[in-house]
């Protein structure tokens, strides 16, 4: 880890909070009882309201312009020179030692609202959705399950970063609930005349994290290897729920598609990459060697501590399901990009990049990313704290993810991505 050195804020926040100082996340907003979506960043429990300093002319025109926006795509697009030195004006601004803010009553007033009263949206209108399959150890098991273990792995995955398009309108933020979907199931794996129209009886969580894009770039264009982190603004927690009996009889040929289109959550705190800098770590070595475009001189990952949790209906009591991180994923970052838009694929403000279930393998199986993965399709059960067992999710279930990087006497966090399971209609 890199020491990060900065005063302390004014702020009061304890050692434990996902937002320190050191972190600064963006999100949109809104007021209890009001429809105005307003640009903020977390710090400790409250936030600060950059829609309303911004009027007062504490930023450049550029950054001042985008912070009166009712998403930050306009922002995202400003590139990273302008998101350092945003990040540094905020940190100065929050710091301890400087009187700016924290000697202005009214403006202190008028610039910070309590977390718990505010209402939480997409940080940003995304345009296209892609999902990759980044990690070795998910693709191997998921693997095994299908093919065996000698034909793990597809013959292109050790090749190229594999990745399918999603559906951006159906993404929800934090705390929305899902709604268990239908769709065609074999009913009997004999007999491929057997499909039925039916609910979902395999419903999975997915625990994923995923990179909104910054700048982007032009249609025909294509963003190298060096520039591709450099086109990510920041990072969710991502949850790819998953209906594993639909998924299971339409992937042939195209992949997964009913499947996967109807609900995947976010996180509402984006955490930009300068903040999770100080947690850069090796990313695990590529063998064999990738082709030349994937090739980086700096190849690194982060350091980020993720972890799943089931709540059952009528329960108020902790399962932690799965604890994994960020590390372990084969495919970094810069090759999702850099991959994404080799033949000509433009990405724009906004559109958000997953990076498939996140796991590691571990001899107790806390790894796992996924319940498919946790049950071994289904031929064991999770026992819940409560004495409940769950081979796949009910409804009424909840599901939250939580992640976050650790520091020395603070830790840089991204807060909860939570959805409650509702019945299939």
């Amino acid at each position: 880890m890199i020491p990060f050195r900065v005063n302390k804020s004014f702020v009061p926040y304890e050692s434990t909070s996902c937002f320190p100082i050191q972190n600064l996340p963006y999100g949109v907003f809104s007021k209890r009882g009001s429809d105005e979506k307003r640009i903020g960043v977390a710090i400790g429990s409250q936030i600060l309201d950059l829609s309303e300093i911004s009027r007062a002319g504490l930023f450049s025109e550029p950054i001042n312009r985008a912070f009166q926006k009712d998403t930050l795509n306009d922002f995202m697009a400003l590139g990273r020179p302008i998101w350092q030195e945003t990040r540094a004006a905020l940190i100065e601004l929050l710091s301890a030692d400087v009187p700016t803010l924290r000697d202005n009553r009214n403006m202190r007033d008028a610039a910070f609202v309590q977390q718990a009263d505010v209402n939480m949206h997409l940080p940003a209108s995304i345009g296209d959705y892609t999902d990759f399959y980044l990690s070795r150890e998910h693709a191997t098991n998921c693997g095994t399950m299908l093919r065996g273990a000698q034909n793990a792995l597809s013959p292109n995955w050790l090749s190229l970063p594999v990745a399918y398009h999603g559906r951006s309108s159906s993404i929800v933020v934090s705390g929305t609930p899902v709604r268990r979907p239908r769709g065609q199931v074999l009913t009997d794996v004999k007999d491929s005349r057997s499909a039925a129209l039916m609910p979902c009886n395999v419903l999975d969580f997915e625990l994923e994290m995923a990179a909104f894009v910054g700048t982007g770039n032009q249609l025909g264009e294509s963003i190298s290897i060096e520039e591709a982190e450099d086109s990510i603004f920041g990072l969710v927690l991502l949850n790819d729920w998953s209906a594993r009996d639909i998924q299971k009889w339409e992937m042939a040929p195209l992949g997964p598609f009913n499947s996967k289109n109807w609900a995947s959550s976010i996180s509402p705190w984006i955490v930009t990459l300068d903040a999770l800098r100080p947690f850069s770590c090796p990313a695990p070595d590529q063998d064999p060697p990738v082709l030349p475009y994937l090739q980086a001189g700096d190849r690194h990952s982060y350091d980020i501590h993720l972890d799943v949790e089931i709540v059952p209906p009528e329960f108020t009591g902790r399962t932690v399901v799965t604890q994994s991180n960020f590390k372990h994923l084969y495919w970094t970052l810069p090759q999702m990009v850099a991959h994404h838009t080799v033949g000509g694929c433009n990405l724009r403000p906004g559109d958000l990049v997953g990076t498939g279930t996140i796991s590691c393998n571990t001899e107790d199986g806390q790894g796992l990313g996924c319940l498919l993965e946790k049950t071994w399709n289904g031929s064991k059960s999770v026992e819940l704290s409560n004495g409940e067992e769950r081979k796949y999710l009910l409804d009424g279930d909840t599901v939250i993810l939580r992640g976050y990087c650790q520091g020395d006497g603070y830790r840089v966090g991204f807060g909860e991505c939570s959805g409650t399971v509702l019945p299939c209609l």
